[in-house]
């Protein structure tokens, strides 16, 4: 409950989760069938950069701060069109606000935040927006209660966690079994930080166990992962990733590297369809 990602907002991991999340939402838009999006680490939606909070860290100067002179054909333009039309270059939006930037009508998100500060800044957020619906509710519960979705038959499961205490991995290990019994045609997108490989590799091991199909891992490193006191860099798992993502993102990794002076980006088949 102390975790405050205002932080962290627009650092190099928040921009390389975003780029790839717009690219798995563009999928969905390809058919006019409805989508559902359910965001189980919603947070407030919105960071301002000039707060005190985030020029304490300063984080957002090495990750969106030199982002925003990428030509128009950049393949991580379309994400930092929908930032800009948010409020940026002063406001980063995070994962909710992106996603209902790209909502039709008949497309549906559900934000879920355990913490009734930021659930309050969420649902004031989206006052209005009738296919955005904001609860005050713990991420991994929400699994059981949300899912399956009503009115949808597609649909991407994108979970985002803090990772503030110990267990995190065991516990989304255990997430994407609940997931896979209520929503097997979801896609799943699951974010972690990379600080050192052994609890990274025991993670993949429990997915690869678990009998999954079709499982990719984008990965960006800041640094070699040597030091499990330091965020060395962010990956992102996805289940049922859709057609041509692997190279979109691997564009967009190799996009960020070259702007953030990174050490490696990395898109690789865990498993294969």
């Amino acid at each position: 409950m102390n975790y405050r990602h205002i932080y962290h907002a627009g650092n190099f991991a928040d921009c390389m989760k975003h780029a790839l999340l717009v690219s798995l939402l563009q999928h969905f838009l390809r058919k006019d069938s409805p989508f559902l999006v359910l965001d189980t680490h919603a947070g407030i939606g919105r960071y301002d950069l000039e707060s005190a909070e985030a020029e304490k860290t300063g984080e957002y100067h090495d990750g969106i701060g030199k982002l925003w002179n990428q030509p128009p054909d950049s393949p991580l333009a379309p994400w930092l069109e929908l930032v800009r039309k948010a409020g940026g270059p002063r406001f980063y939006p995070g994962s909710p606000l992106l996603t209902s930037l790209m909502l039709r009508p008949q497309d549906l998100l559900i934000c879920c935040e355990k913490h009734p500060v930021d659930k309050r800044t969420l649902y004031r957020l989206f006052a209005g927006q009738p296919n955005v619906s904001v609860h005050e509710r713990d991420a991994y519960e929400s699994l059981r209660a949300l899912l399956p979705p009503k009115t949808a038959r597609r649909g991407l499961v994108l979970i985002d966690p803090p990772f503030e205490e110990p267990g995190e991995f065991d516990r989304l290990a255990t997430a994407l079994q609940t997931i896979h019994s209520r929503f097997a045609a979801a896609m799943v997108a699951v974010w972690y930080p990379i600080k050192h490989r052994t609890p990274i590799r025991q993670f993949h091991n429990s997915v690869e166990r678990a009998g999954y199909r079709n499982v990719l891992v984008a990965e960006l490193l800041m640094r070699a992962p040597h030091n499990p006191d330091t965020l060395n860099g962010a990956g992102l798992l996805v289940i049922k990733p859709p057609y041509g993502f692997a190279e979109r993102a691997q564009d967009q990794l190799n996009c960020l590297k070259a702007a953030l002076g990174a050490h490696e980006a990395l898109v690789s088949e865990l498993v294969p369809e």
